[in-house]
């Protein structure tokens, strides 16, 4: 074998090996970031090395440093496994080196990533016109609906933002909830909305945005007008009132975008459906599909109504570029990228309709169970309504809840985060891997109760 061939293999080998420990390995690290700058860190080598050596070598050292997110007891942050055919077709991506920002360079990649759009748009029930740009994450999902938003309203306020630029237009007034992502606000600051411009809006107990306060901010100003909404707050699952909040962000004639990095797959299940009921009727979606979907990273998508505001907002020029249609470079930032709608594709086919409703339905089912089993136990209380996929818990006082989390952590049995609820410290489970099983559920239930004091 040539040297391809034999690194290659031995990533084969070393993934597979990988692979085979999630079961049984710890699920957090056993070694710290300053532990593998002292493995990895050496002077870079004077003489080349064999590729299969280096790989083998990585893969050795890098053992302590890993997480098992792959597996079905990481319960940390929102963070999925990768489904057997996201996984194996993104090794297909790697290979084939696609530059995917055009499909004149890449028709076979560019048309997979169009068709999974599609899907996609039919499984959530959104505008089958709608442009669907893959971008790395989340976060990048909500800075291409908001750029696009801003370029939009700024319009229809009669100010061309690609030439007159941000200097001296009207304000835009930027609406949210008070308990959205921070990935709006960061988003926001981006496209140069200061804290300071942004109007928040209380929510309830389970942070889903009231709509009478919602009237109440939107009738004390004039201007462009953006409102961000949430499908599934991070720490609690709740979705905002799509119905009641859209018909009133329309009446003020703003754009309505929603965030639903987690959450906006939930339309895609018949028993879930109603928490996103009249979502369809915002200007613009986020959702990321290597948490809900279960693909490798990097794979957020940034969805619009009309691809027109898109394409106003990110359609670039130069001598050098040719156009055939709609491009994925017309409705993203990026101009070369990997082909990361792929596994996107691969995932979708492989699941079909009805497996994707059961994914997301079993995700739901393990939190559901989840619940119950830290109920049972001896002063745990379960602080959400477990409507999706979180749960959220704490112990008596936030003292006893910070050092129950790091013992979890040091048990390896399975991981959850901290994080903190109206001013009290808590425990958030994340149900998004398509591997957890009842198990899983009942492995870690069993050992946070040996873990209580």
């Amino acid at each position: 074998m040539g040297d391809r061939e034999r690194a290659l293999d031995a990533a084969r080998r070393r993934a597979e090996a990988f692979l085979g420990t999630l079961d049984d390995r710890p699920v957090w690290p056993r070694a710290s970031l300053d532990e593998m700058l002292q493995v990895f860190g050496t002077p870079l080598p004077e003489r080349a090395e064999d590729p299969a050596a280096v790989v083998e070598d990585i893969a050795a050292k890098a053992e302590p440093g890993l997480v098992a997110i792959p597996g079905g007891r990481f319960f940390g942050f929102v963070i999925g496994g990768t489904h057997p055919a996201a996984l194996a077709a993104d090794w297909l991506v790697s290979a084939w080196d696609q530059n995917s920002g055009s499909s004149l360079l890449t028709p076979a990649t560019v048309a997979m990533e169009r068709v999974a759009g599609q899907w996609l748009l039919e499984l959530l029930g959104l505008p089958s016109a709608s442009s669907v740009g893959f971008v790395t994450g989340g976060q990048l999902a909500n800075f291409t609906c908001l750029a696009s938003a801003r370029n939009a309203v700024l319009a229809r306020a009669g100010w061309d933002l690609a030439e007159r630029g941000l200097r001296s237009s009207p304000p835009v007034r930027f609406v949210v909830g008070a308990d959205r992502h921070g990935s709006i606000d960061r988003a926001a600051r981006f496209l140069g909305i200061g804290c300071a411009e942004v109007d928040v809006v209380d929510a309830d107990a389970q942070g889903r945005m009231h709509p009478a306060e919602l009237e109440r901010v939107l009738d004390g100003g004039s201007g462009p007008l953006i409102v961000c909404l949430q499908a599934g707050e991070v720490h609690t699952g709740a979705f905002d009132d799509f119905r009641a909040l859209i018909a009133i962000a329309r009446r003020h004639g703003a754009w309505v975008h929603v965030d639903g990095a987690f959450g906006l797959w939930a339309a895609a299940s018949p028993a879930l459906r109603h928490l996103t009921a009249g979502m369809e009727d915002a200007d613009s979606w986020a959702t990321d599909a290597h948490k809900t979907l279960n693909v490798p990273y990097d794979c957020g998508m940034a969805i619009v109504r009309d691809p027109a505001d898109s394409i106003a907002a990110f359609r670039t020029g130069g001598d050098y570029l040719v156009y055939s249609g709609l491009d994925p470079w017309d409705v993203t930032p990026e101009l070369s990228r990997r082909a990361r709608g792929v596994p996107a594709y691969a995932a979708l086919r492989s699941l079909g309709r009805s497996g994707v409703a059961d994914l997301v339905d079993r995700l739901h089912d393990n939190a559901v169970r989840m619940a119950s089993g830290l109920r049972g136990l001896d002063a745990i209380e379960v602080i959400n309504d477990v409507d999706y996929t979180q749960v959220m818990f704490r112990l008596g006082t936030d003292e006893a809840t910070r050092e129950l989390g790091a013992a979890i952590l040091v048990d390896g049995t399975a991981v959850v985060t901290g994080a903190e609820w109206r001013g009290r410290a808590a425990l958030r489970c994340s149900m998004s891997s398509w591997a957890t099983t009842a198990d899983d559920i009942d492995r870690t239930v069993h050992a946070i109760r040996a873990l209580l004091p």
